[in-house]
């Protein structure tokens, strides 16, 4: 996107469009943005804004580096020591993005240099400045941002001029729904199909479409609608309207907001405009926003910060804070945080800049796209329960800088605390977005550089350019390399120091011969950087296995959360909830889709049964002897199912069989697949379903989400017909080894030869209207006809000659950003026309792969401030505070400036025998105590006897039961009751059982302690 008006990169930008879409970029492309200074705050900005594409990005910087910078400014190197930031950072932030262009300017802020910019935003700026710059900014219209960082406290400021428009307040998609029904009257109320709610809220504005009978309501423009209900809402007058006969779909409209800005030195004047973001600290950041003014006339009185832990320094900010409260009239004071941003205001933290850091940029993408809610106008954020719980300790000699890379940190949190990090081991899942970033910070910050510590990344995947605009570690001639390798390499680079081993193994059941009990007792601490929920709860529970603290964080487009998991202290992140409510019902996607997300989701399981699933039923046929009994126990209907695709996959088309010999039959096959899908199943529905259908109440059986399809017909001049083919053709030729062709003139000329069968509906043929009604009629016993197929198919399979000419075929594995493979070709092409088999506005390539590929959209920006939040949890883990109102979990969405950061959940409790637990409480018996012969499974019954004075009356392993009053067990050791049920040899890495005891004095709690019987 070089210059703002040529196409966008869609492959580099990919996962960041599904959150700003195609209209915010191009806007962004054509816009310059100028920022001062490149410490560890600028750096983070600046390399966000980078990343986020817009047209240029100047970084100024007077300054020359020094040791502090190097404790937050990722760029910057030893080497670099007494040279400008500004230089030495423009040719790493130049690398970030080829399609921005950036420049370095050493002299001092002028307006020439602020005149071509878009967006100007200051750091490591005076008061002074702030004023002149934005008064000069709020006059000329160009969008003006503050942002700093002291310590473990940070400000951020907006100006967007005198008027500004938004023109999406929070990027969400309109809301749609269908109608059932709607009434003649004043008002005229829309009724909607109970499957799904409307999602309106009262006085949104919303337009009609595809209504019949009441077609008034399709010319209309957009009409405030009053809530009724989660599936009901009124509009105007309908009362002189034709009467709703059926169908239509209502759309929200989203209308552009204007919005007003001070200039800074009216809004530091003005409360009100402080946006809160911790409810438990609205007085300290009241407090905060006198306490910064006062830094700033500290430094132009004394040249210079705070002294760390200086009381003296210290009474001087705090008088001055009173004497600016004599205007601002605040009721109450936070004294106790004006002391402590004086004793840090010295300090650089990596976590507070990459926070503040990705707030601000995502403020310099609003103004750049006009899109999503900007800060009016005042944020400030603290971090201040970082320090120490026992304040007695701190010694006011041990922060003063030692000339090392961590200064900025030391003159937080002490010399001390620094030798604690460098000691820590830990283990990092995932180097993807957010694993970049937290292996960014725990370079900064020291974690596992010295000679004790140690970190162990692992990430089983390997890089992409879809990465690339995130994953800021990675270059675009890393790709194809793992990731973990390259992440690993980049810090070192960073901070040759950090001690790290790079692994490319999936954390999971089968990698616990790596990742066994001795390896998670070795370690301090474990960070997620995951991006599914099942490898979340995996891990968590490995964590809680181990009582080992978690630090877990997650983003969705603009949206981020962090949880920090303390054991004995807080809740886990807990077993995987089912998200039933997504799920769309079969007999929908079957028959009766009437969303894009219907259509895509047909279009991904056809891919999946055509491309997958058949082929991979093949290659067990033909390896696996036990395979057809085997399918023949999952039920006739399946079998039947799964039995006549193997047949059909396996026999040549010249014997009634869908194996194709050459390209030819493959084109062939696509275009009678074609016409099975999109004119056969259509004309077979409405055989079944004719269009004037009633149900048994009278109402047309065609209404509400039932929309009423219609059969296509093939037409080689349509490009969704040919491109259904061309893909279909080459995909199934794949599957068979046959080399196909993206010419579509030459698939043409096949196509005037391939004959099409004649299809004539049959009244014969069931089709569901409910998935219980098609679970039903699974359950029940097949025809005679439909038994003697399947025989058939067990004779036709049986075949000496069949098994003997048959290959191994290649099943696909669904891939959504290669655009080379057919795969998305595939989905958007049978999509798109089942969409106009049913009349659903059709999606394009962009929005069809962010649906069929379920990708989560991703910025930059939220990866930064997620991972700033999480690493401040990190400071608390190794002081190793205790008290659970120091840790924070966080909720926000920067599209809206919404935060929610609240004190973590304790554990719930539950009750056996009177005694309270937690999920942190357990028996953990060594199985083998003193070198001793391991005990017998009576002798654990005794041993948990003594010291619970619980009765195990039952013992679970997983699914084995291992004990329910089976005396004989008892003498055998514990692991050979194991080995005896299970069947099976416990592992050699397995050295810790969990195993489940019932208790005979226990509840029906779902709850119960794990018995953890360590092999040593």
């Amino acid at each position: 996107m070089s210059g703002g008006i040529g196409d966008i990169d869609e492959g580099f930008y990919s996962r960041q469009l599904y959150v700003l879409g195609h209209e915010a970029m191009h806007r962004m492309g054509k816009a310059n943005v100028l920022i001062a200074g490149m410490r560890g705050l600028g750096v983070e900005i600046a390399k966000n804004v980078i990343l986020s594409g817009v047209k240029s990005v100047t970084v100024q910087d007077e300054g020359h580096t020094a040791w502090s910078d190097l404790s937050s400014q990722f760029f910057l190197k030893e080497s670099d020591l007494g040279q400008n930031r500004a230089t030495c950072s423009l040719q790493q932030l130049s690398a970030l993005n080829p399609h921005v262009c950036v420049s370095a300017h050493t002299g001092p802020l002028d307006e020439d240099l602020l005149q071509p910019s878009r967006v100007v935003v200051l750091t490591e700026s005076s008061l002074e400045d702030q004023k002149r710059l934005g008064q000069l900014c709020h006059s000329r219209n160009i969008k003006f941002i503050v942002a700093d960082t002291k310590g473990l406290c940070g400000q951020l400021f907006c100006d967007f001029g005198k008027d500004f428009e938004v023109l999406d307040q929070d990027g969400k998609e309109p809301v749609t729904a269908m109608i059932q029904s709607i009434s003649q009257g004043n008002p005229g109320v829309v009724l909607c199909p109970d499957d799904k709610g409307h999602g309106l809220s009262d006085g949104s504005k919303v337009i009609f479409s595809e209504v019949q009978g009441m077609t008034e309501l399709n010319c209309m423009s957009p009409m405030e609608i009053k809530y009724r209900g989660p599936y009901s809402f009124s509009i105007g007058d309908t009362s002189a309207f034709s009467e709703y006969e059926r169908a239509g779909v209502v759309t929200e409209f989203k209308e552009p907001c204007m919005l007003h800005f001070k200039p800074l030195s009216e809004a530091l004047l003005d409360q009100e405009l402080l946006l809160m973001n911790d409810y438990g600290k609205i007085l300290r950041h009241r407090t905060l926003h006198l306490a910064f003014q006062a830094l700033h006339s500290f430094e132009k009185k004394e040249q210079r910060l705070p002294r760390p832990r200086s009381k003296s320094d210290a009474e001087a900010l705090l008088a001055t804070v009173r004497e600016l409260n004599t205007v601002a009239k605040l009721e109450q004071l936070d004294e106790a945080a004006v002391t402590n941003l004086s004793y840090t205001a010295q300090g650089d933290l990596a976590p507070v800049c990459a926070f503040i850091g990705g707030l601000a940029a995502q403020e310099v993408i609003k103004a750049c796209s006009r899109k999503f809610m900007p800060l009016r106008q005042w944020f400030y954020f603290d971090a201040l329960e970082c320090l120490p719980e026992d304040k007695d300790q701190l010694d006011e000699c041990s922060f003063s800088a030692k000339g090392t890379r961590y200064d900025g940190q030391i003159a937080v949190f002490g010399s001390a605390f620094q030798e604690k990090l460098e000691r820590q081991k830990y283990f990092l899942v995932g180097a993807g977005a957010i694993g970049c970033e937290l292996l960014k910070n725990f370079a900064l910050i020291g974690l596992g550089a010295g000679e004790e510590g140690h970190i162990t990344v692992t990430d089983m995947d390997f890089i992409e350019i879809s990465n690339l605009n995130r994953q800021f570690l990675f270059r675009s001639q890393d790709i194809g390399k793992p990731k973990s390798e390259v992440a690993a390499k980049a810090v070192r680079a960073m901070n040759p120091q950090v001690k790290i081993t790079a692994h490319q193994n999936r954390l999971d059941t089968d990698s616990e011969g790596v990742y066994d009990y001795n390896f998670f007792m070795a370690l301090d601490g474990v960070a997620a950087a995951l991006d599914n929920v099942e490898a979340r709860v995996y891990l968590d529970e490995r964590c809680v296995q181990h009582h080992k603290p978690l630090l877990e964080g997650g983003t969705l487009g603009s949206q981020g959360h962090t949880l920090v998991v303390v054991p004995n202290l807080t809740e886990s992140y807990g077993p995987a909830t089912s998200n039933s409510e997504n799920t769309i019902p079969l007999c929908t996607l079957k028959n009766f889709p009437h969303r894009i997300e219907h259509t895509l989701q047909w279009a991904r399981d056809q891919f999946e049964g055509l491309f997958k699933q058949t082929p991979e039923n093949v290659n067990l046929f033909l390896r696996d002897a036990g395979f057809i009994e085997r399918t023949l126990g999952h039920g006739d209907c399946e079998a039947l199912e799964v039995l006549g695709g193997v047949w059909s996959s396996l026999e040549v088309m010249t014997a009634g069989g869908q194996r194709p010999m050459n390209w030819e039959d493959c084109v062939s096959w696509a275009r009678c697949k074609w016409e099975t899908l999109f004119n056969n199943d259509i004309r077979q529905l409405l055989h079944s379903f004719p269009p004037d259908q009633m149900t048994a109440t009278g109402l047309p059986f065609w209404s509400g989400s039932k929309r009423c399809p219609h059969p296509l017909a093939f037409d080689p001049d349509s490009c969704s017909c040919m491109d259904f083919v061309v893909a279909a053709a080459n995909l199934y030729g794949q599957i068979y080894g046959i080399t196909g062709t993206r010419d579509s003139a030459s698939v043409r000329n096949i196509l005037e030869n391939v004959s099409v069968p004649t299809f004539t509906p049959k009244s014969s043929v069931k089709i569901h209207l409910t998935d219980k009604e098609m679970e039903e009629d699974k359950e029940k016993d097949r025809d005679d006809a439909e038994k003697a197929r399947l025989e058939e198919f067990k004779e036709k399979l049986a075949s000496p000659s069949l098994k003997g000419s048959a290959m191994q075929m290649f099943p696909m594995d669904f891939e959504k950003d290669d655009d080379s493979n057919f795969h998305i070709d595939y989905i958007v092409a049978a999509s798109n026309l089942r969409a106009e088999n049913y009349d659903i506005p059709a999606a394009d390539r962009h929005e069809s792969k962010r649906i069929a590929g379920r990708i989560i959209p991703a910025i930059a920006t939220t990866t930064a401030a997620v991972v700033g939040l999480m690493c401040l949890e990190l400071y608390k883990l190794v002081q190793g505070h205790q008290k659970i109102s120091s840790y924070r979990t966080a909720y926000f969405t920067l599209a809206a400036q919404h935060f929610v950061m609240s004190q973590p959940s304790p554990p719930p409790h539950f009750k056996i025998a009177g005694q309270k637990y937690t999920l942190w409480d357990n028996f953990l018996v060594e199985g083998r105590r003193g070198g001793q012969q391991e005990m017998t499974l009576g002798e654990l019954f005794q041993y948990i006897k003594e010291t619970s004075s619980l009765t195990v009356c039952s013992l679970y392993y997983g699914p084995a039961v291992l004990y329910s009053g089976q005396e004989e067990r008892l003498q055998l050791s514990v692991s050979d009751v194991v080995r005896v049920v299970t069947g099976t040899e416990i592992p050699p890495h397995k050295k810790m059982l969990e195993l489940v005891p019932s208790f005979a004095e226990e509840d029906d709690s779902d709850n119960s302690l794990i018995i953890r019987y360590l092999l040593l």
